[in-house]
């Protein structure tokens, strides 16, 4: 496997792929292209998350926080229960996360 590998051209919405999970750890391959979180409102989950990007650039928001704006390379933690968003991913080339949930 690859994770530069399969990934559609035409990507409508933003592609979230399990690579592997148990009860205790989750990772994904994220493919943005454009693509920002919904609408509605924040992501607030109960588990930690751990986010590199390996290709690309995005924003994330967080509540009562500054934006961090990650490049290929670039990674952070996020906090259980931290409020956050992707308010802007690179329109013209796709952004591939690596997330790793636990």
């Amino acid at each position: 496997m690859n994770i530069f590998k399969e990934i559609p051209q035409d990507l409508k919405e933003e592609l979230f792929e399990e690579i592997i999970s148990n009860k205790k750890l989750k990772i994904e391959r994220i493919v943005s292209y454009g693509h920002t979180s919904p609408k509605m409102g924040w992501y607030e989950q109960k588990d930690s998350e751990w986010v590199i990007v390996l290709q690309g650039e995005a924003i994330l928001s967080f509540e009562k926080k500054e934006d961090v704006r990650l490049k290929a390379g670039d990674y952070l933690n996020i906090p259980a229960f931290q409020k956050h968003k992707v308010s802007w991913t690179k329109p013209d080339e796709k952004t591939v996360w690596l997330a790793v949930h636990y």
